[in-house]
């Protein structure tokens, strides 16, 4: 199986890298079209800022790539949110392939912290990436911006407002926490994703 994971300047490559090679899997790391393209896989990871993102993304083309791909696709944490129509964070227009809208948690009370940072629970799990783990399951975030509830959600999870904790269509999966970094229930999620 070849498994590309995109390489742009919104990384968290390095942990994914590591978490699939724990999974016996030695992905390619690259910006290449037709990499990209002929991979029966594709992970699109992110830790960063939306905006500088998707300048990025149409300065080098992947803007109208990842829309096209007819693999299975997952995007990881702001890899997710780029996946969505519009993100707050700095006015973005985004890829387009979620019909959501990324909002800002906004709250006074000093109870909930911006980011929300660390373990938090995963409910109302569907599909096949969620085969396998019982809820409720804990999974690892951070992040200032969510996407909201919608007809896409496969996952929820609660803080400030419940918010979707990952998102399928058709070919497209994502997820708003860490895989990566959530332990066996993220390495699990990843090899389900492999398996399909």
């Amino acid at each position: 199986m070849k498994l590309v994971i995109i390489k742009y300047n919104a990384g968290n490559i390095q942990s994914v890298l590591y978490a699939l090679e724990r999974l016996n899997v030695v992905p390619l790391v690259s910006d290449e079209p037709e990499e990209i393209r002929s991979a029966d896989k594709v992970i699109f990871p992110g830790v960063g800022e939306a905006s500088t993102t998707m300048r990025y993304l149409r300065n080098t083309g992947l803007h109208s790539l990842i829309p096209t791909l007819r693999q299975p696709v997952l995007g990881i944490c702001l890899g997710m949110q780029l996946m969505c129509s519009y993100s707050e964070e700095n006015d973005t227009h985004c890829l387009n392939i979620f019909d959501e809208r990324v909002r800002r948690f906004k709250t006074e009370d000093p109870a909930f912290k911006i980011p929300h940072i660390g373990w938090n629970t995963l409910e109302e799990l569907s599909g096949p990436l969620f085969q396998g783990i019982e809820e409720p399951a804990y999974a690892y975030f951070v992040h200032s911006y969510y996407v909201e509830l919608g007809p896409h959600t496969i996952a929820r999870t609660p803080y400030i407002q419940p918010f979707s904790a990952a998102l399928h269509k058709g070919n497209f999966y994502a997820t708003q926490f860490h895989p990566e970094k959530s332990g066996k229930a993220g390495a699990t999620l990843l090899q389900n994703f492999l398996n399909l």
